[in-house]
C-alpha cells in the first residue's frame, strides 16, 4: 500500500538527537504490554518441514521450561510428525456440526482457560468451521496473543494475502485461504524452513508428504521444480523483508543511527521541475536491481522560499502520482536546511541508497545556488549517493490537466520600477532644493518598499536599478555611468551591496510571511473542517461538508458518492452543486470504489473521464469516492491539503455509520428484549386465565347439569374473575401501545381527586381480600385539571401492584394532600419493599420484582405493564411519579413497604378552587 507522509522539520535545531530512541517506535513498544510473543514457522510449499521443526523445538521447550501445550497440530499421516507428539500434552478438539458433518475444531475457549506459557498452533492460515467465534484460526491465535500467551505456528508463503495473484500466475492455484500480510508483519520470530526443490521433490517420491498416487498428481502440477524455485525465492524475499523492517524498528527504538546495511532502502529526492518523473523511474529500476528494495519518493518544502509559479507544481504532482503508481512511498519533508531535513529522514529510516538528480544547465542561477549532490556528499555518512544528470534539455512535460497560468510575477516588477522612478523623482525635487541631501536613502526605501509589497524577486529588480540610478543621476559625472571619483565608486559598491542585501531579506520575509499565512489559512481550514465533520450525525451530512470544505480549499467542484444498500455507489453530494456524472465517469468512480486506486482524468486509469477520481478510505473499510474537477488538484499544494481533508471524510463517514449501526444495534437489542418479555408474559400471564376460563367452561359443560348450584357458581365466579384479568392485559398492552405511539391524548377537566381515588378504590375492592384499606384525605383540598379517566386507571395500576406485592391482612393506605403548588396523592402497602437497585427501574416495561413471582402457585399478578403505564398517563396528565422504599418497620421486624406518589400541580390551568 502506497503510504503518504508529510514530515515537518522546521529548521536543523529540531533534528533527533544522536542516539535518542524513536518516540513512535518506543511508543509501539509500550504499545504491546502483556501481548503474548508469536513465532511463525514460514516454509515455501507444503512439506519442508515446518510442523516437524515447531516439534522439535516445543519438546526442547518443554524440556527447559515446561507449560507447552499442543493446540491443533495436522501431522497428515506423517510417522516422523506424529512420534514427536508424544510426550506433549494435546488439546481435545472441539466438535462443530456442519450440513450433518461433525468437524473437531480448535478449541480457542479451552485454550484461554488453560493459559499456557506456550502453545503451538499449526497452519496459521487454516479457515475454521461455520459457527466457530472466528472465521480465521490467525484470528484465534490474535485473541490468544492479547491474552498474553506465546504461539508458535506454521505459515506457506502461497497463503499470504498480498501474493494471491502472483501464487496463481505460477501455479495456476487460486489460495482460498489467505493471513494479512499485516498479521505476518506483527510476529515477533520468523524462523524460515528451507530445503531445495530437489530434496522437496524427493521427499514427495519417498511418500513423506502425500500418499503416492497423489504425491504424483502434486507432483506435476503444483510442485513442478520451476514452481518451486519461484515459491523458494518468494519466501526467501518475505522472510528477508520482515526481518529487515524489525532490524529498522530496533534501531529506531534503540536510538541507533544508520544506515546499516543489511538490507537496502532507496531515498529518491525530487523538485518541481522537468527531472522529476525521470528520477522516479530511477529509483524504481533501481529498487528492481536490488531485489525489489522499498524505495521512497521525497520533496522538501522550504519555508523560507515562496514558489510563485503555482502551475510550477505540476511535474511534482505527476512525480508523486507515478510513484505511487510504480509500487513506491511518497514523503513530504519540510525544513529550511534542505540537506540537514534529508539527511535526518535518511538515518532515522536506514535509508541506505539515496538518489538526487543534476542539471548540465549553466546560468546565473547556478552560481547563486548550492548544488544539492555536493552538499549531500560532504555531509552523509554511509548511505551510497546516486546522481542522475539530464543529458538533454527536455522540455518540462506538460501537466495531464490545465493549472493555474504563471505571470513571472510581471505585475511586481513593473510596481518595483515604479517605485525606484518615484525614488527618482523625488530625490531630483530634493537635490533641487535641499543641499546636500543623503539621497541613496530615498533609493533604499524603494528597494525595501518593493520587497515589502512585491516579494523577493522584484526586491531585486528594485535594488538593481536603484543603484545604476542613483548612479546615472546623481553620481558625478551625471548622466553617465561612469563613476568620476574613487569615493563615489566605494559609495556605489556600498550602496549597490547593502540595496541588494536589504531588498532580497525584505522579499524574503515578505514571500515567509505569506507562505506561513497560506499554511496557516490551511491549518484553520482543517480544523474548522475537523469540527464540521466530527458534528455530523449522518454519513450524507459528513459527505455534503466534506464536499463544501474540499471545493473551498480547492476552487474546484466536488462530488461525493457514498455506497447505497445495494452494494453500488452513487453520487450523494457536491459543491457547488450536484452535478449529474456520465457512464464514463461512473465507470472510473466504480473502479476507484472496488480497487482503491485513484482513477479518472490525470491518471493512468480511465483518463478519458471528466472527474479524478479518490477512495475515502477509513480505518477499517472504504466509507465512499471522492471525484475532484482535473484543475482542482493541478498544484502539489491543492492536492495534499485535499488528501488531508478526504482522510477527515473518510473518519467522520466511518464513524457516522458506526453511530447508526450502534444505533441500530441498540433499538434491535431493545427490541429484542421487549419481545422476549411481552413473549414470556404473553406465554403465562394471558394462558393462565385462557385455562381457568377453559377448564371451568368444560367443566359446565360436561357436568353442569348434576352438579350442586354452589359448585356452578363458583365455577361462574372463576370463569368472571379470570376473564376480567384477561380484559386487564389486554387493556394494559393496549395502553401501552397508545403511549408508545404517541397516540395518547389527555382531557384536561377540574377535578377532585378525592372522587377519583374512591372510584378506584371501589374498582379493586373485590379483589382486596383480606386486606384492608385505609383513606387519609383533608376537609378541603384544590381542585386540578386532569383526566380523570386516565387518572383512575393509575391508581387502579398502582393499587393492584399494592394488591400483589401485599399479603393478606396487610394494610394499604390512600392518602392526597396540598404540598407546595402541587396536590400529592401517596398510595402505601406493607410489602416487602422495592430493593434501592430497583427504584429507578421499577417503572419500566415488563419490569416486575421476584418477590411476587410465586405465591399460592399463581406466577406475578400482572404483565410488569402497570407502573410503566401510571407513569406514562401521569406524564401525559403534566405531573410526576415516583418511589419510596422501605418506609415502615413489618410486623416481623423487618424493614419494608412501599409508597407511590402521583404530583399534580395546581396551577396547570392558573386556578385553585377549593373542594
Amino acid at each position: 500500500m502506497v503510504e503518504n507522509v508529510r514530515v515537518m522539520a522546521s529548521d536543523e535545531s529540531q533534528f533527533r538527537e544522536a542516539g535518542r530512541p524513536d518516540p513512535d517506535a518506543l511508543l509501539s513498544s509500550a504499545g504491546r504490554g502483556k501481548r503474548g510473543r508469536l513465532k511463525i514457522f514460514l516454509g515455501m510449499a507444503p512439506g519442508v518441514g515446518k510442523t516437524y521443526e515447531m516439534l522439535t523445538q516445543g519438546r526442547r521447550a518443554q524440556a527447559e521450561h515446561g507449560e507447552v501445550l499442543v493446540g491443533v497440530v495436522e501431522t497428515h499421516g506423517r510417522r516422523e510428525t506424529e512420534a514427536l507428539l508424544d510426550g506433549l500434552e494435546v488439546m481435545a478438539r472441539r466438535p462443530i456440526e456442519h450440513r450433518g458433518r461433525i468437524l473437531m475444531e480448535f478449541d480457542l475457549d479451552a485454550a484461554l482457560a488453560c493459559k499456557p506459557r506456550l502453545l503451538l498452533v499449526d497452519e496459521y492460515a487454516h479457515s475454521n468451521a461455520p459457527g466457530s467465534r472466528h472465521p480465521k484460526r490467525w484470528q484465534d491465535v490474535e485473541e490468544l496473543l492479547q491474552a498474553g500467551i506465546d504461539v508458535w505456528t506454521t505459515l506457506n508463503v502461497q497463503h499470504l494475502e498480498s501474493l494471491v495473484e502472483v501464487i496463481w500466475k505460477i501455479t495456476g492455484v487460486r489460495q482460498r485461504e489467505t493471513v494479512p500480510d499485516s498479521a505476518l508483519s506483527r510476529a515477533d520470530e520468523i524462523e524460515l524452513i528451507d530445503i531445495t526443490p530437489t530434496e522437496l521433490r524427493q521427499r514427495m517420491d519417498e511418500g513423506k508428504v502425500y500418499l503416492p498416487e497423489t504425491a504424483r498428481l502434486a507432483a506435476s502440477n503444483f510442485f513442478k521444480p520451476e514452481n518451486l524455485t519461484a515459491l523458494r525465492e518468494l519466501a526467501l524475499r518475505r522472510a528477508a523483508q520482515t526481518v529487515d523492517d524489525q532490524l529498522s524498528l530496533a534501531m529506531k527504538r534503540a536510538g541507533v543511527e544508520g544506515p546499516w546495511a543489511a538490507g537496502e532502502r532507496i531515498l529518491v529526492l525530487i523538485g518541481p521541475d522537468a527531472m522529476a518523473g525521470p528520477l522516479v523511474r530511477a529509483g524504481r529500476r533501481l529498487s528492481d536491481m536490488m531485489m525489489d528494495a522499498p524505495w521512497t519518493v521525497a520533496h522538501v518544502e522550504r519555508p523560507n522560499r515562496a514558489d510563485g509559479d503555482p502551475g510550477r507544481g505540476a511535474p511534482l504532482v505527476e512525480a508523486l502520482k507515478l510513484a505511487e503508481q510504480l509500487g513506491g512511498t511518497t514523503v513530504v519533508l519540510n525544513g529550511d536546511d534542505l540537506v540537514g531535513a534529508v539527511l535526518d529522514y535518511a538515518r532515522r529510516n536506514n535509508v541506505t541508497q539515496i538518489v538526487v538528480g543534476k542539471s548540465h544547465r549553466r546560468g546565473w542561477r547556478a552560481w547563486l545556488r548550492r548544488s544539492l549532490a555536493p552538499e549531500l556528499l560532504k555531509a552523509q555518512n554511509g548511505a551510497a549517493l546516486h546522481i542522475i544528470t539530464e543529458t538533454v534539455a527536455a522540455p518540462a512535460a506538460a501537466p495531464a490537466f490545465p493549472g493555474p497560468k504563471s505571470k513571472f510575477q510581471w505585475r511586481g516588477h513593473v510596481g518595483a520600477i515604479a517605485m525606484v522612478g518615484a525614488a527618482v523623482g523625488l530625490a531630483a525635487l530634493l537635490d533641487r532644493h535641499v543641499e546636500n541631501a543623503n539621497l541613496a536613502m530615498l533609493f533604499m526605501v524603494s528597494a525595501l518598499g518593493s520587497g515589502l509589497a512585491f516579494g523577493l524577486w522584484p526586491a531585486v529588480t528594485a535594488a538593481a536599478l536603484a543603484a545604476f540610478a542613483y548612479n546615472f543621476f546623481f553620481l558625478q559625472p551625471r548622466l553617465s555611468f561612469w563613476i568620476g571619483h574613487p569615493a563615489d565608486l566605494l559609495t556605489f559598491l556600498v550602496f549597490f551591496a547593502v540595496a541588494m542585501t536589504t531588498g532580497s531579506l525584505t522579499g524574503r520575509v515578505r514571500d515567509q510571511a505569506t507562505a506561513t499565512a497560506r499554511r496557516a489559512s490551511a491549518i484553520t481550514a482543517l480544523l474548522a473542517a475537523s469540527r464540521r465533520l466530527s458534528g455530523a450525525a449522518r454519513k450524507e451530512d459528513a459527505a455534503a461538508i466534506l464536499a463544501e470544505q474540499v471545493s473551498a480549499a480547492t476552487s474546484g467542484k466536488v462530488v461525493v458518492l457514498l455506497p447505497t444498500d445495494g452494494g453500488e455507489i452513487a453520487a450523494t453530494a457536491g459543491a457547488p452543486d450536484l452535478e449529474p456524472l456520465s457512464t464514463a465517469d461512473m465507470t472510473a468512480a466504480r473502479w476507484t470504489w472496488n480497487r482503491g486506486e485513484p482513477a479518472g482524468a490525470g491518471t493512468g486509469t480511465l483518463p478519458n473521464a471528466g472527474w479524478t477520481f479518490r477512495a475515502l478510505q477509513g480505518v477499517r473499510l472504504r466509507s465512499g469516492v471522492v471525484g475532484f474537477e482535473p484543475s482542482a488538484l493541478a498544484t502539489a499544494e491543492n492536492e495534499r491539503f485535499a488528501l488531508a481533508l478526504l482522510d477527515q471524510g473518510a473518519i467522520a463517514i466511518e464513524r457516522a455509520e458506526l453511530a447508526a449501526a450502534a444505533v441500530d444495534a441498540e433499538a434491535l437489542r431493545r427490541s429484542d428484549r421487549l419481545r422476549a418479555a411481552l413473549l414470556n408474559s404473553v406465554s403465562h400471564d394471558l394462558r393462565t386465565p385462557l385455562a381457568t376460563v377453559l377448564g371451568s367452561a368444560t367443566t359446565l359443560i360436561d357436568y353442569g347439569k348434576g352438579m350442586k348450584s354452589a359448585v356452578r357458581d363458583d365455577l361462574l365466579l372463576s370463569i368472571r374473575e379470570e376473564a376480567e384479568r384477561l380484559n386487564r392485559y389486554v387493556g394494559d398492552l393496549l395502553d401501552m401501545t397508545k403511549l408508545e405511539g404517541g397516540a395518547l391524548v389527555a382531557r384536561r377537566d377540574w377535578i377532585d381527586v378525592r372522587d377519583v381515588i374512591a372510584a378506584a378504590l371501589a374498582r379493586v375492592a373485590r379483589r382486596l381480600g383480606e386486606r384492608r384499606a385505609l383513606r387519609d384525605f383533608p376537609a378541603e383540598l384544590s381542585m386540578v385539571r386532569a383526566d380523570p379517566v386516565l387518572l383512575e386507571q393509575v391508581l387502579v395500576n398502582i393499587l393492584e401492584n399494592a394488591i400483589a406485592y401485599s399479603e393478606d391482612g396487610a394494610l394499604i393506605e390512600t392518602a392526597a394532600y396540598e404540598d407546595r403548588g402541587n396536590v400529592v396523592i401517596s398510595i402505601e402497602d406493607e410489602g416487602r419493599g422495592i430493593p434501592t437497585a430497583e427504584l429507578e427501574r421499577v417503572f419500566e416495561k415488563f419490569r416486575r420484582l421476584e418477590e411476587a413471582i410465586d405465591r399460592g402457585g399463581e406466577r406475578g399478578k400482572g404483565a410488569g405493564l402497570g407502573l410503566a403505564i401510571a407513569k406514562g398517563f401521569v406524564e401525559a396528565m403534566g405531573g410526576r411519579i415516583a418511589a419510596a422504599s422501605p418506609i415502615r418497620e413489618r410486623p416481623d421486624g423487618s424493614k419494608g413497604g412501599t409508597r407511590i406518589l402521583i404530583s399534580l400541580r395546581k396551577d396547570i390551568a392558573g386556578g385553585e378552587p377549593k373542594a
